[in-house]
C-alpha cells in the first residue's frame, strides 16, 4: 500500500512549456475553462503544495467557491477547503501577502533553521521541516498526517524535485495557445534528466477546448510495458 499521498501536478503551460514569462509574473495565460478544471482539481484535493516563489508571485491561492464542488467536499466528509502548504527552503515570506488574509489552512514546509521563526505564529496552522536533499520524506510526513490527494500547483523546482524522487503519480497540462520563449521558467527546472533516465509518461486523456488543450498523464512505472524510444 502507497504510503505517501496520491500526488498530481495540475498546471498551465505554453505551447513551448513555459508556467510564467521572463520576469516570473503570475501565469494568468489559461481560459476560464482552465481555471474551472483546477478548481475541480484542488476540489478532489486533501492538500495543494506549492513553492514560495508561486506564493510571491500570486500573493493568493486559488479556494473552493464553486457550489457543486463544496457540496462535493461536504458529501465527502472533507473541510470546504483543502490544506494550503507552503513549500519554502529559506523560510522567507512577506506575513502581509494576502494569502494569509485568505480563508483557508495553511501549513508551511520550511527548514529546520526557519522552523522557530514561523513556529506559534498566527500565519500558520502548522509548521513542519524538511530535508532538502530528501523531499520524500516531507511527502511521506504530510501522508501520516492524513493528506491522502495532493496537488501541486509549481514551481517549476518543486516539480524537478518530486520528480526526481518518484514522487508524482499523474500530471494536468494545459497547454495553451502562446510562446513564451527565453530564460522563462518550465515546467521543470533544475539540472533537468538525460534522456536515457527521464521520467516517462503514459497520456490517459488529451481534450481540446477552443485553442487549449488539456492533457492528462500518468507517471510510468517499472511494471508497465517499457517505452520503445527511437
Amino acid at each position: 500500500m502507497q504510503s505517501r499521498p496520491h500526488t498530481t501536478v495540475v498546471l498551465a503551460i505554453s505551447a513551448d512549456g513555459k508556467i510564467a514569462d521572463v520576469h516570473h509574473s503570475a501565469a494568468r495565460f489559461g481560459s476560464a475553462a482552465d481555471r474551472d478544471h483546477l478548481e475541480t482539481q484542488i476540489a478532489q484535493a486533501d492538500g495543494v503544495l506549492f513553492g514560495a516563489g508561486t506564493l510571491r508571485a500570486y500573493g493568493t491561492t486559488l479556494r473552493v467557491t464553486h457550489p457543486q464542488l463544496l457540496q462535493q467536499r461536504e458529501a465527502q466528509r472533507k473541510p470546504p477547503q483543502p490544506v494550503q502548504i507552503v513549500c519554502s527552503g529559506s523560510g522567507v515570506l512577506d506575513p502581509q501577502l494576502r494569502f494569509f488574509q485568505q480563508s483557508v489552512p495553511r501549513w508551511l514546509l520550511t527548514t529546520t533553521e526557519r522552523l522557530a521563526f514561523w513556529q506559534d505564529r498566527p500565519e500558520f496552522e502548522r509548521v513542519l521541516s524538511f530535508y532538502s536533499e530528501a523531499p520524500d520524506q516531507a511527502i511521506a510526513e504530510l501522508g501520516r498526517l492524513g493528506l491522502a490527494r495532493l496537488v501541486v500547483t509549481g514551481g517549476g523546482r518543486l516539480v524537478a524535485s518530486l520528480l526526481a524522487f518518484d514522487l508524482i503519480d499523474e500530471l494536468w497540462l494545459t497547454v495553451c495557445p502562446l510562446i513564451l520563449g527565453g530564460a522563462a521558467p518550465s515546467l521543470v527546472a533544475g539540472a533537468g534528466f538525460l534522456e536515457a533516465t527521464a521520467p516517462r509518461l503514459i497520456l490517459l486523456s488529451a481534450e481540446v477546448a477552443g485553442s487549449e488543450v488539456f492533457l492528462h498523464y500518468r507517471r510510468r512505472q517499472s511494471s508497465d510495458e517499457q517505452v520503445n524510444v527511437t
